[in-house]
């Protein structure tokens, strides 16, 4: 995977998949501008501040709440090109993973909102504020599928 060099946007401990999409934002079926609610209940006017590459910043237990797949699509559609967590809600993970969006374990501290992170996913490394942070390296498949842009691309191309 190629390194991601992004401005950062910092959340704390246990963000739910309502305050990312709010529930009832999700009763249509058209799916494409789901990025225009995110965190529109915790960060009114957020949406339109974020930039295609920007990286999600946060602490533990992120993506907790229901199993919906509409809170990792979101964040994808808004342009965050990595979400960067102390730790994640196990199906939050898998979701993200299916869709192709990258997803790092590592805590990083309190970085300053608005800096600039690089993170490298073949190395297991990102630097933030100065410092550099290692993180477990990804199985294979997993690299393949954030690669490959989810699971149903890799179903498409044949390769599953």
């Amino acid at each position: 995977m190629d390194r991601i060099t992004g401005r950062i946007w910092v959340f704390g401990d246990n963000v739910d998949t309502d305050q990312i999409i709010p529930a009832e934002r999700l009763v249509s079926t058209n799916l494409d501008h789901l990025n225009d609610f995110i965190f529109e209940k915790v960060r009114p006017g957020f949406a339109q501040e974020v930039r295609k590459g920007d990286i999600l910043v946060a602490g533990r237990n992120f993506g907790c709440g229901s199993s919906r797949e509409h809170a990792p699509l979101s964040l994808m559609q808004a342009g965050f090109s990595c979400i960067v967590a102390e730790s994640f809600a196990r199906i939050f993970y898998r979701n993200s993973m299916n869709i192709g969006l990258l997803l790092v374990e590592c805590p990083v501290g309190s970085p300053a909102e608005g800096s600039e992170m690089t993170v490298d996913p073949d190395n297991g490394s990102l630097e933030v504020d100065g410092q550099v942070h290692s993180f477990p390296e990804y199985p294979p498949f997993i690299t393949e599928l954030v690669r490959s842009g989810g699971l149903m691309n890799m179903v498409r191309e044949g390769r599953i």
